[in-house]
């Protein structure tokens, strides 16, 4: 069985009165909603890729009147394959994410790591913004554009309107270690779905590191699938974090966790890279990380590289809310639970 696909031109409202006039056509499965320029409509399973003759009417009518522009057929990226859903759908986007992310960290490469005293201009305390993040960012967009129109984007440079699917770019994650020449430097693209990251790519140009991840398919490192996180005895662990240096408000709940986790743990790391720090923690150089305060972009790639390895990835109160408050707890599952057990401390005092 096929399933092909529509491709629909959005209006203000997204698919909301087109997706009523559609119910009752044979053979629509599902009405995909992208806010952005495009949205899919799945034509499901005993339609193929040939619309009925009264569904082609239909088809032709919404054309017309301009909702609908004459496309059936593949998706973009990819044939048609038996049993594709929403998640295979976008899931197939990860070649995509890699060659924008790549597009930037070329740019990174091109500029070199920088030496101390380069121009940055001052966004908020301890926040900066270079040239380089800015044509990194452009890079990005434009590759996401071409191959994945319609997409809402949410970038740290240039903003944009949070949508139910989204991507999440990060061209230059580590912003004080580039002006200071400390290669702990990142591009990072995700793909988020309803809240949730199902793509995600981070990419150390400087050191030669692409780490890559779809929701059910595993996670990556230059290509080579990373491994299950192992058992190890949280004791034992080295786990990462990052200081709330633009927010000190958050001081007087960040500190607290500091010090209970360098008790409890072996070690701690300080980066200062967290989409890095997740990746990290994924392919087992770290165990673990927390951090207060990040941004989606921060967070949505890597978090999705632990989540494929077996970790978890939750808020500090152990919820979901972390995509949005990016307070992160990521862990492989045994050094997780102490983490929060050391969260829950601090909120009680």
């Amino acid at each position: 069985m096929l399933t092909a696909f529509i491709l629909v031109k959005s209006t203000r409202d997204g698919l909301t009165h087109l997706g009523a006039e559609l119910a009752d056509v044979e053979g629509v499965a599902e009405v995909y909603t992208v806010t952005g320029e495009w949205d899919f409509i799945a034509v499901g399973p005993g339609q193929g890729c040939d619309p009925s003759p009264d569904q082609a009417r239909r088809h032709r009518a919404h054309a017309d009147d301009g909702r609908v522009p004459a496309v059936l057929g593949p998706r973009p990226g990819g044939d048609v394959r038996p049993g594709t859903g929403r998640q295979d759908l976008l899931s197939d986007l990860l070649p995509v994410a890699l060659r924008a992310a790549r597009a930037g960290a070329a740019v990174l490469l091109e500029s070199g790591l920088a030496h101390p005293g380069i121009a940055a201009e001052l966004k908020g305390r301890g926040d900066y913004v270079t040239a380089t993040d800015r044509r990194s960012e452009s890079a990005i967009l434009e590759v996401l554009a071409r191959e994945a129109p319609g997409i809402a984007v949410l970038a740290e440079e240039r903003g944009g309107a949070r949508a139910s699917t989204m991507w999440a770019v990060d061209p230059l994650d580590g912003t004080t270690n580039f002006t200071r020449g400390f290669p702990s430097v990142g591009v990072s693209v995700a793909l988020l779905d309803a809240g949730r990251p199902v793509v995600g790519v981070v990419l150390a140009p400087f050191l030669r590191l692409e780490f890559t991840a779809a929701r059910g398919g595993g996670a990556s490192l230059n290509g080579e699938r990373l491994p299950p996180h192992r058992e190890l005895e949280p004791a034992r662990a080295v786990v990462a974090t990052g200081f709330p240096f633009r927010n000190k408000g958050l001081l007087p709940r960040y500190l607290p966790m500091f010090n209970h986790a360098l008790a409890r743990f072996e070690d701690l790391r300080r980066a200062g890279a967290a989409a890095l720090d997740l990746a990290w923690t994924a392919s087992g150089t770290f165990d673990g990380f927390f951090e207060l305060g990040l941004d989606t972009w921060d967070v949505a790639a890597g978090a999705v590289m632990v989540v494929e390895v077996g970790g978890r990835a939750t808020d500090w109160s152990g919820g979901d809310a972390w995509i949005d408050t990016g307070d992160i707890l990521a862990a492989a599952p045994d050094v997780h639970e102490v983490l929060l057990e050391l969260a829950a401390q601090t909120t009680q005092g």
